[in-house]
């Protein structure tokens, strides 16, 4: 594999003829370059008039290997062809080189420039590319690419700090200012040479004053080679003219924005920029954007571009940038969101608090969909890097991430209600993919006993660079040495975890305009910001299921809502029919009742049900009345009128009635009794119901919620009641395990069973959870 080398734009504060004068003291040898052992002059020639001196060298240099493999090669020195090219008229120097050694093995060039800076004609440019590649070399190929692609950066560290020592010695000797070459003339009278003299000095007058102003006040029109390059510009997406000068970066740029690079670093940073404005063709994202993509495939150009070009095409497919422009909280995230921005922590990144163990997830669930909470955490997302922009303006120097303070206090059993735990791991999944490298550490304080296992099901989808910034403290560890003091200003510590800094619990945050963050979040560390205790999301806020499926619309994170919702009239029923492969399976279910009364029971036909006919919409007024009376193909129930219960199929769990009274749990096994005498245990109505049950038989499950009503209607008026009557409506999720997926720890709608060690799992799992939340 070839290996490249692109270096960022360096510049020297000082006349291309003065830099070249400190360039040709490195040669024959410099101290300043121990592997450089010598050069020879192979051939000089120089232009008729002066202008272009062309001088070609051998150049040797040190083999730093290790001993057997200097053995191997049997030389002493390796050398090197370079071949100079300076350009007195037009001001720059170009360099090529190639190695004379090993070149039917390894073949390596090397091309640098000198010239102009183009906004300040006092100023110096460099810049540098460089490939490596291997063919063979006796079996240790990767050694030698190792060892050729360290030297070479460090070579390339020392190239400014040895231009620097030579015009420092320059200086010490009296030399600070090389007059420009200037094109020869045929010999001319005294009058004439009297007027050449005179323009001469005046078209230098004015060239002194262009450069004056230049000087003082550089050009908008290569922003990129300014070193003031604007921060805000630079750190956002913003559609740029793209040509070559534009995917340059300025060295000096590169450090005060971007942050210390090593030369390796800055070149993979400049070639990523340089692939994507090919792509692009407009639109590129942003050196700090490019910059965490490499960060976070370890510098891999390769797979950083692979995870970039994935990324890209996500934000395009689902209109990311247009959905976050338009975004607005919805009112249930503001009142019961736990989170919100907190100031920053020493570093001056900014933070983010999160009370996780307030968070009522199943409620925000239910009530913005997982697509809802996917937008607001990508709000928070997008959040985080206009925070961390504003705190690179603002102090001065690069902040590329954000802090989050994660607070578990609360944390228990219901947080691992398996749905929830689904959304998570997607969440996790898309952030992960599109936003890497945005946190600097995750500090998880008051972590419970059951937090562990929570941890256990999450890590493995967290990239093992983002796992290790996390740091956890149980009880109240997070108070004492090596806390929150070390990570956050003691003034920054919220009142709840002891600190001095007050939080808003009460008020509801809308949004927000961007001044008012960066006052709030960067500077009034006297304000108090709004972190709500949330607290558990009223049902009459959970949204239908096609209300849901419609809201996701935009950015689908599956083919649909993890929930449905069904609407049942007087005498109707909906089934959901499950074809059981192995014994053992565990069917589970979690459904709400929104309104009126309803029965749900658990069947099982004697001989499966391969086939269902597909379901007929009713037309027509006799459609109408069949509907409303439960006849319709929608609402007809695959239990035949003339199957009778215990022959044809058998109930294997209990009816269960969804009206006005309290709440039961019960355990009961396949086949055998209920421990309760009530074989109707009965739940409040907007009672949310979670179970399941370990299968005995292969063959058809049903799961069957019907309209319940506790008398009998028989009066020809019946008709008419059931047209006007209030339909009962049902949200409700379902799945269906494995044993072996089940008994490995899956967590389950609220029961803890699966929780359990292996040996408390086979007493345990073959009974049915009944749990209400």
């Amino acid at each position: 594999m070839v290996q490249s080398y692109q270096s960022p734009v360096r510049v020297y504060k000082y006349p291309f003829e003065l830099v070249m004068e400190a360039y040709v003291r490195r040669f024959p040898k410099c101290d300043m370059i121990p592997i450089m052992a010598g050069t020879d002059v192979l051939k000089e020639t120089t232009s008729k008039d002066g202008a272009v001196n062309q001088i070609s060298r051998r150049c040797r240099l040190h083999v730093e290997a290790p001993y057997l493999l200097k053995k191997i090669m049997g030389v002493e020195f390796i050398h090197f062809i370079q071949t100079n090219t300076l350009d007195r008229r037009n001001r720059t120097l170009k360099i090529d080189a190639y190695n004379e050694s090993f070149s039917s093995r390894v073949v390596i060039k090397e091309h640098c420039t000198y010239s102009v800076h183009p906004e300040n004609s006092e100023w110096t440019c460099f810049e540098q590319t460089a490939s490596l590649d291997i063919k063979s070399f006796f079996g240790f190929e990767s050694t030698v690419e190792k060892i050729a692609m360290k030297q070479y950066s460090q070579n390339i560290s020392k190239g400014k700090e040895i231009i620097e020592h030579f015009i420092t010695e320059l200086k010490k000797e009296g030399v600070t200012h090389i007059p420009r070459w200037v094109e020869p003339q045929p010999e001319q009278t005294e009058d004439e040479e009297n007027s050449k003299v005179e323009s001469e000095v005046e078209s230098s007058s004015e060239e002194t004053e262009k450069r004056d102003r230049t000087s003082s006040t550089p050009s908008t029109g290569s922003r990129e080679l300014q070193l003031g390059a604007s921060a805000t510009n630079i750190l956002s997406m913003d559609a740029v003219t793209l040509n070559d000068e534009n995917n340059k970066l300025d060295a000096d740029y590169i450090k005060r924005c971007l942050g210390d690079l090593t030369p390796l670093q800055e070149s993979r940073l400049i070639q990523l920029k340089k692939w994507v404005a090919e792509l692009q063709k407009g639109k590129v994202p942003s050196d700090t954007c490019l910059l965490r993509f490499l960060r976070a495939r370890d510098f891999n150009i390769e797979k950083a571009r692979e995870m970039l070009s994935h990324s890209l095409i996500w934000r395009k497919k689902n209109q990311v940038d247009k959905m976050m422009n338009e975004y607005q909280v919805p009112s249930v995230i503001q009142e019961y969101f736990p989170g919100g921005w907190h100031h920053h922590d020493k570093e001056c990144r900014p933070l983010y608090l999160l009370r996780l163990g307030q968070m009522d997830v199943k409620g925000l669930v239910k009530s913005v969909g997982e697509e809802g909470l996917l937008k607001h955490t990508l709000h928070i997302c997008e959040e985080g890097l206009r925070l961390t922009e504003e705190a690179t303006l603002t102090y001065g120097r690069p902040i590329t991430t954000w802090t989050l303070l994660v607070d578990l206090e609360g944390l228990n059993m219901r947080h691992l209600w398996r749905p929830g735990i689904r959304t998570l791991l997607k969440i996790i999944e898309i952030v992960e993919a599109n936003y890497p490298e945005t946190m600097s550490c995750v500090l998880i304080i008051r972590a419970p006993r059951v937090f562990p296992i929570l941890w256990t099901l999450v890590s493995t989808f967290i990239d093992e660079t983002t796992r290790s910034k996390f740091l956890f403290y149980g009880g109240n560890d997070y108070q004492g040495p090596g806390g929150l003091i070390d990570y956050m200003p003691k003034e920054n510590i919220p009142h709840i975890l002891g600190g001095e800094c007050k939080l808003d619990t009460q008020s509801v945050l809308g949004p927000v305009p961007e001044a008012l963050y960066t006052v709030t979040l960067l500077h009034e560390l006297e304000c108090s910001t709004v972190v709500h205790e949330a607290g558990l999301v009223p049902k009459s806020m959970y949204l239908p299921g096609e209300e849901m499926d419609a809201a996701r619309q935009h950015l689908p994170m599956s083919d649909q809502s993890i929930y449905r919702s069904v609407s049942l009239g007087r005498g109707q029923v909906h089934e959901m029919v499950l074809l059981i492969e192995e014994a053992g399976s565990v069917i589970c279910w979690d459904f709400d009742v929104m309104k009126n009364d309803v029965s749900f029971s658990v069947l099982r036909t004697k001989v499966p049900i391969t086939h269902r006919p597909e379901p007929q919409s009713p037309t027509g007024a006799m459609g109408m009345i069949d509907a409303v009376m439960g006849s319709d193909d929608l609402h007809r129930s695959v239990i035949e009128k003339g199957w009778r219960e215990g022959h044809e199929y058998f109930r294997v769990e209990p009816q269960l009635i969804c009206h006005d009274g309290e709440s039961i749990q019960y355990h009961e096994r396949d086949g055998h009794e209920p421990s309760r005498v009530d074989p109707h245990p009965v739940y409040r109505e907007g009672e949310s119901i979670q179970g399941s049950h370990v299968t005995s038989h292969m063959g058809t499950y049903i799961l069957q919620w019907r309209y319940y009503e506790s008398t009998q209607h028989t009066s020809p008026l019946d008709i008419i009641d059931s047209i006007t009557a209030p339909k009962a409506k049902i949200m409700y999720y379902y799945e269906t395990l494995k044993s072996a997926d089940y008994r490995e720890g899956d967590v389950e709608f609220g029961g803890p069973a699966s929780l359990l060690p292996a040996t408390d799992i086979e007493d345990t799992t073959a009974d049915t959870k009944q749990l209400s939340r």
